[in-house]
């Protein structure tokens, strides 16, 4: 595959007001000296080491008070140990071994985690414990990995065996629900020689892509009710109102990772591969033309309130540049990459006084039904909390930094 060289371009502070969050103060400083700070430290050292010093502990992700297991704390967790993989600096592995270990008994049991939660987000932090535990041996690692495994073996399904969001939304498939599961339990297949795992999570993938996506929009809606029993749910087909940013992005990642391992010769790859290639038709189509960006409501670019969401946004950059650097997707949608990557530089990175820079314009959460209920109409949307720094849109944005940042590597040798 031929490679292009990508450079890096220039960050521009954002100027323009971001939602509450991070109580963070802009620089006046000229674009000469960001440039050089640049050149000095890569984007995803930059903001890896911005996050932790706004969060030492790695428990404080998504600004939580106190230690909790969740999808966000492990989503960072996954990223900075692809930062310690691409830099060798201890520092990092350092960061989420601390959260490990705050988090996990030497039997193996997590610290908040209750396996009859059926709760698919509690999941996800699964991945960095097979890294840690590959890297140290240390077995209450892989007591707690099998624990995560296990909740997978007995989670509901939906008649046909795709796996509900959690107990508590009966009957549900979320597009979130398939980066909380499928990429684990593709990489668990892998590391532990589970390899009737890869049919689980390809019929999950494939599961989801016929429920949610909307053949007139030419994308995937936020979630699918099989009971039809929902407010939020097309009577008719079950399907969610709205097409939500940061839902398709979940989607688009987990297809893109489960890819790192699903075999070569599995039955169901070339369907697999056939939905990334749909997703990342979907996204182009998309892209805001004036700024590189993705709405929080995808398909309505413009329309009162909606706005041009970081997570997605940073999601979308990530799933195109590895890709089409894989070659999953056509070589064309790495010229959507760079300018979805140039628009997050340009319009939702800005440097703070302390130096460390912040991400911007972040939905803070979104969701379906629950209690107060979400009704997942398009002012539900657009009216969420924004904050900045919000690791939904931290993580992905290191990692579609690193994604570029080893292309500049490969290109230069």
């Amino acid at each position: 595959m031929q490679i292009t060289k990508f450079f890096l371009p220039v960050l521009v502070l954002a100027a323009s007001a971001c939602g509450s969050g991070s109580n963070v103060t802009e620089t006046t400083a000229n674009q000469e000296t960001t440039a050089t700070a640049a050149a000095e430290k890569p984007y995803s050292v930059w903001m890896a080491d911005s996050d932790i010093k706004r969060n030492p502990e790695g428990w404080m992700i998504d600004f939580k008070e106190k230690p909790k297991w969740d999808y966000t704390q492990g989503l960072f967790a996954s990223a900075i140990e692809r930062v310690w993989e691409s830099t060798g600096d201890q520092k990092y592995l350092d960061y989420i071994q601390a959260f490990a270990d705050t988090m996990i008994s030497e039997d193996g049991s997590i610290m908040t985690y209750k396996k009859t939660d059926y709760n698919i987000d509690r999941v996800n932090p699964g991945k960095f414990l097979i890294e840690l535990y590959k890297e140290t041996g240390d077995n209450k690692y892989k007591l707690a990995v099998e624990e995560l495994r296990d909740q997978m073996r007995t989670h509901p399904r939906t008649s046909a065996g795709g796996f509900w969001h959690k107990k508590i939304y009966p009957h549900q498939m979320w597009l979130d629900g398939l980066y909380m599961a499928s990429p684990f339990l593709a990489q668990y297949a892998v590391e532990f020689n589970e390899p009737a795992l890869f049919d689980e999570v390809t019929k999950q993938i494939i599961l989801v892509d016929k429920y949610t996506w909307d053949a007139e929009k030419g994308l995937w809606r936020h979630g699918w009710d099989e009971s039809r029993e929902q407010k939020w749910a097309d009577p008719k087909t079950g399907q969610a109102l709205n097409v939500w940013g940061r839902a398709m992005g979940w989607y688009a990642m987990a297809l893109v990772d489960v890819l790192d391992f699903l075999p070569q010769d599995h039955p169901k790859r070339d369907e697999v591969l056939q939905i990334t290639q749909k997703m990342a038709k979907a996204i182009a189509q998309y892209q805001d033309e004036e700024t590189g960006l993705w709405w929080q409501v995808v398909d309505q670019g413009g329309r009162e309130g909606n706005y041009r969401e970081g997570s997605a946004s940073s999601m979308f950059t990530y799933f195109l540049v590895k890709a089409a650097k894989k070659g999953y997707i056509d070589q064309k949608y790495m010229d959507t990459a760079q300018k979805g990557y140039n628009g997050i530089l340009n319009n939702l990175i800005k440097e703070n006084a302390d130096g460390t820079i912040s991400i911007t314009q972040v939905c803070a959460v979104a969701g379906l039904g629950g209690d107060p209920y979400r009704s997942g109409s398009y002012e539900y949307y657009i009216n969420e909390e924004r904050r900045n720094d919000d690791p939904k849109a931290v993580a992905p944005f290191i990692m579609a930094s690193l994604e570029f940042e080893e292309l500049n590597k490969t290109a230069s040798k």
